[in-house]
């Protein structure tokens, strides 16, 4: 009886390697190719960027000049340069 447990246990363990070595490698891939992919779509399909104007914040009729400065400012602040504000609206 005690030679039959030790077999299931090894057969078991062995099961567990081939289980997670399996799942390792599948994470593996996908991630490599999403990173692939993400890396294709960047290179041959790029975001077309649109023209910076800024003193579109500041011409909402919504707020004030100087709210809408101050939130542009802010958003400056936070985002290091790389967020711009292009409508201000009340809720």
């Amino acid at each position: 009886m005690e030679q039959l447990s030790l077999d299931h246990m090894g057969e078991a363990l062995s099961l567990m390697a081939i289980g997670m070595t399996t799942v390792f490698v599948v994470l593996s891939l996908v991630i490599a190719l999403g990173n692939l992919l993400v890396a294709f779509v960047n290179k041959y399909c790029p975001e077309e960027e649109k023209p910076a104007t800024p003193k579109s914040a500041a011409s909402s009729s919504s707020v004030s000049p100087k709210v809408a400065a101050v939130i542009n400012a802010a958003i400056q602040h936070k985002f290091a340069g790389k967020a711009m504000v292009e409508k201000i609206e009340k809720i």
